[in-house]
This record gives structure tokens, sequence and C-alpha cells, in this order.
């Protein structure tokens, strides 16, 4: 039987897929037989705190919890440019009931921090460029050929005893279109509040207000709402905006000024399998793609990397066996995880917008009862924090 070209093909080179590899190249006998499989992408230019503050490729700006930040760490990857958060405020609009979430209840440093999505992509591939890992241009696609995956891109085909997809063509599995889009965009605040971020939600959707690396007084702003209200919100001018995310925030951060360009992206809810076929895995976006609420998108795609990464050490110092033990290991201790974390992220944003007047002050109680009662809220947090650990 012919040696595949490589020991793992991974298909996707966003921040996920590239962490897996990184990752992987750790614990094989050889890291060339890692390859990761991806278009090119231009660096994002310098970071600057003036009007081009949202400037870069990409607008995100992503908020990784504490087990995140200690997981990019130890890969050597965590970007230079990071703002902390060690306190998390939890708030319904018109309704009563708040809960403070605070680093020290947890006793850890910080709860997470915010980054934006071009430094954490540029930080993983410097890692690779000096990790070994076999790197190939193109988009690829799996197919199961006997014991082997053959993944064709553009400029031809590689083999590979197993593939990972971790973003682009994803597995049939549950959708839920939420009717929401999300407008991201960059606001300078009067009464910045050091290592606060705030998650409100508003009858037409969530609304987060990120600390941003950029600046003290800046903040990342992720405001979800109805396809027509985004594109009112993008199109209006710049005072406009500013008037109604006031109106819905309220004055916590003092006066809002907005800067840089607004960004709209729809939203919905994928869940697919962890595993394709006997030889092919899936992982982040191409397992999962979830409500930004609560942030939790790339934090559960590391957890995927993490946990792949342990079940497979064993394969990848013997890569001639069955990868097939290893990879249903993986699928069975990612379960309670990932449908717990898809669960909370698909709730959350439905049933503070129902605009039942009823479910939205048992809401608030819930708020209340999570404030007054540390056991309740500090339940929620670690989930928020490292996610469900089995």
């Amino acid at each position: 039987m012919k040696t595949p070209d490589f020991d793992v093909v991974i298909l996707g080179a966003g921040p996920v897929g590239t962490a897996l590899a990184l990752s992987l190249a750790r614990k094989a006998r050889d890291p060339s037989r890692i390859a990761l499989m991806g278009p090119s992408r231009p660096k994002a230019p310098p970071a600057s705190t003036g009007l081009s503050a949202s400037s870069g490729v990409d607008p995100r700006c992503l908020a990784l919890n504490h087990g995140s930040r200690v997981f990019l760490e130890t890969l050597a990857a965590w970007p230079t440019a990071s703002a902390e958060i060690r306190h998390v405020h939890v708030s319904q609009r018109g309704r009563l009931g708040r809960v403070v979430i605070d680093h020290e209840d947890l006793r850890v440093a910080r709860l997470g921090d915010v980054v934006r999505y071009d430094d954490v992509l540029d930080s993983l591939q410097d890692a690779i460029d000096t990790s070994g890992v076999t790197r190939i241009e193109g988009r690829g696609l799996p197919h199961l050929l006997g014991s082997h995956i053959e993944c064709r891109h553009e400029n031809g085909s590689v083999s590979a005893a197993l593939a990972v997809q971790s973003d682009g063509a994803r597995p049939a599995g549950i959708e839920r279109h939420y009717d929401q889009h999300a407008v991201l965009g960059t606001v300078r605040v009067s009464r910045p509040r050091s290592g606060w971020a705030y998650e409100r939600f508003t009858q037409s959707g969530p609304l987060a207000a990120l600390p941003h690396p950029q600046g003290d007084d800046l903040y990342s702003i992720v405001w979800c709402c109805s396809p027509t209200q985004a594109d009112t919100l993008r199109g209006a001018p710049r005072a406009e905006f500013d008037r109604r995310l006031y109106e819905q925030f309220g004055d916590r951060l003092g006066e809002m000024e907005s800067i840089g360009k607004v960004s709209v992206f729809p939203l919905a809810l994928h869940a697919g399998p962890s595993r394709i076929n006997q030889r092919c895995i899936a992982v982040g976006n191409a397992a999962q793609t979830l409500h930004p609420v609560a942030g939790q998108g790339l934090n559960l795609g590391l957890r995927d990397v993490a946990q792949l990464t342990q079940a497979l050490h064993g394969w990848l110092l013997r890569p001639e066996q069955d990868p097939d033990p290893y990879c249903r290991a993986f699928t069975e201790r990612r379960r309670a995880d990932r449908w717990v974390t898809m669960g909370l992220t698909d709730f959350l944003p439905r049933i503070f917008s129902t605009r039942n007047p009823l479910v939205e002050h048992a809401s608030g109680a819930a708020l209340l009862a999570m404030d007054i009662v540390p056991p309740l809220r500090n339940q929620l947090a670690r989930q928020l924090l490292q996610g469900l650990r089995i």
C-alpha cells in the first residue's frame, strides 16, 4: 500500500486551522508531514489609534477567553496588541436585573482579552513559518479513497491518512437563520472603564461593547439587529449612528463617537457533526458557527483544536495505525462542550428578544438571581471562560 503524502492535511488556513497545524506539529514525529492547505493572505496593515482604527483586512475584533489565551501562548502565537477583560456587565434594556462577572470571583488574572482578527491570524502565520509545517496554496476538498483521503485543489491533489476540515464546505447539520445581522464598528467614548466589557440585550438583539486593543478610549461594537435596521445603520450619517447607539446602550461609557467604517454580517447557526467520514474530521467553522452573543465562536474552535491534538497524540507517533479509534475518542469527548455552548448561544439571543413582557421580566429576574447568588453566576462564567470540562 502506497504511503500517503502526509499524515494530516488541514483544509482551511484561518485561525482554527492554523492553530491546529501548529499544535499537531509539536506532537508529530516529522512536522513536515502536517500540511496546511489554504489560500495565502496578505498581512494586515499596522494598527493605528486614529480614524483608521478599523481599517484592517478583516474588521472583526474577537473576545478570547482565558483558556484560549493560555493555549495560544503555548503555541507562541499570542498577538502583541490586546485589551484585557476583567469584568463583564450583562444587562437588559428597559428591564430591571443585571449581573456583573468579575475575574476575582474565578481567581484568574483576567476573564479574557480582545484582539483584532487580523492580529491573531498574523501571529499564528508567523509561528507557522518556523514550525516545519508544509504549506499548500489553494482551497481543497477531501475525497475518501479506501484507507486514505485525497485532497484536490486548484493545482493538483495530495493524499493523507487523515484530513481535518476547519472552514469552507460544511457537512449537513442543524441550521437556524436568526433574521439578524451583526453591525460591527468602533467608537471612541468619553468615559472609558479599563477592563470592562458589556453585553446588553435589547428587543432587536444583543449589543456588545468590548475594550479595543488599539486605544484605552476605544470600544469595539457588535450590534445585532434586524437586516433592515442593519442596512439603515450602515448607511446612516455618523451623528445619527451615534445617537441610535447611545439610545440603545445608555450612558455607562459616556458619549460615543463612531470612527472608521461600519461593517455588516448576517447571523446564523450551523451545527454539524465532528466526523465527516472515517478519515475526515470537522472542527471550527466547518463543525459549527454560532451567534456572536458572549463571543464563543473562536473559543469553541480552539477547544476543538486542543482536544483533537490530545486525542491524536498517540497516533501521530505511529501514523501507520488506523486513526479511527483516536477520531472516535475525539468526537465522544467533544460532544458535551459543543452542544452546551451552541445551546447557550442559541438560547440567549432568542429569549431576550421575544418582545413578550412576561418573558423579558423573567429574564431580568434571572440576571438578578445570578448577581445575588454567586454559584449561579460562577457556573455561567466558567462555561464562558473554559467550556464544559468532563
